[in-house]
């Protein structure tokens, strides 16, 4: 099975349509298996922002089996501040033109992919002492994880098991930053449920991580961003995984002007 994963597309002022184009005749040349989005589909999470977004999404979807889930950039944060407001309003855009379902959940044979919304806007478990860190970090709850858990339930034991979340779990090369506050915690709740992969976003640097556990390790592959907002000058990118019963495959596929397509790169490979 193939997977497109695609993160922060930043629909807006920071898309690139060269780059959306060549992504969208990549996926409909390539037919993946499944085409995930990591989270972060608009800029300032405005109506045209998400209905471009939408569009995006509708044309995958006639090729492929998609999955999304909401990024930082796509929740209206400032509804429901610390619980005060409306908290139903920070996701309304987002359901309207996007999806109802913050967390869904993929299966496909073989395959468990189950979404995870790690964007809860500004909350008393997000904040730090670090003010950059205000709407931007993310948390997954103890009840999302039984959430994940019951979902892996459902499928056969064997199945590979995948988490798609916007939030980084482990620190960025040239940040420096992890995305979620509750970082060991959850690497550690993805062990007791066996995931095999967590696809994120976030850091706008891309990476391919492996995180070694005693049942069983965890690839972590970290989409770059496709939009003028790449980390330390970095070309934009996007990374594709095969997986199979026996291993891993992800690898990085970079933006190339010369070619005017994204260009396959770096390949990782593991053993599950």
């Amino acid at each position: 099975m193939r997977i497109f994963h695609v993160s922060d597309l930043h629909f807006g002022r920071p898309a690139v349509p060269e780059q959306i184009d060549a992504i969208e005749e990549m996926i409909q040349r390539e037919r993946y298996e499944v085409v995930a989005i990591s989270g972060d589909v608009s800029q300032r999470a405005r109506a045209g922002e998400f209905l471009r977004a939408r569009s995006f999404i509708r044309d995958a979807q006639r090729v492929s089996r998609t999955i999304c889930v909401p990024g930082n950039h796509d929740v209206r944060w400032w509804h429901a501040p610390l619980g005060i407001g409306n908290e139903d309003a920070m996701y309304e855009a987002y359901r309207t033109y996007i999806a109802g379902d913050l967390e869904p959940v993929l299966r496909l044979p073989g395959t468990t992919i189950v979404g995870l919304n790690t964007c809860h806007g500004i909350t008393r478990k997000t904040l730090t002492w670090n003010l950059r860190d205000l709407s931007i970090i993310g948390y997954i709850t103890r009840s999302q994880v039984e959430k994940a858990r019951a979902e892996f339930a459902k499928s056969p034991p064997d199945d590979i098991r995948v988490v798609v979340m916007h939030h980084n779990p482990l620190k960025g090369e040239l940040s420096q930053r992890h995305g979620l506050k509750n970082t060991r915690r959850v690497l550690g709740a993805f062990a007791d449920l066996q995931v095999d992969a967590v696809l994120c976003g976030h850091d706008h640097q891309e990476a391919i991580h492996y995180v070694e556990h005693t049942k069983r390790g965890t690839v972590v592959s970290t989409a770059g961003t496709v939009s003028n907002r790449s980390r330390g000058g970095r070309p934009s990118s996007l990374n594709v995984l095969r997986v199979d019963a026996h291993q891993i495959e992800v690898t990085t596929h970079v933006w190339s002007p010369n070619d005017r397509a994204f260009v396959a790169g770096a390949v990782k490979c593991f053993n599950r």
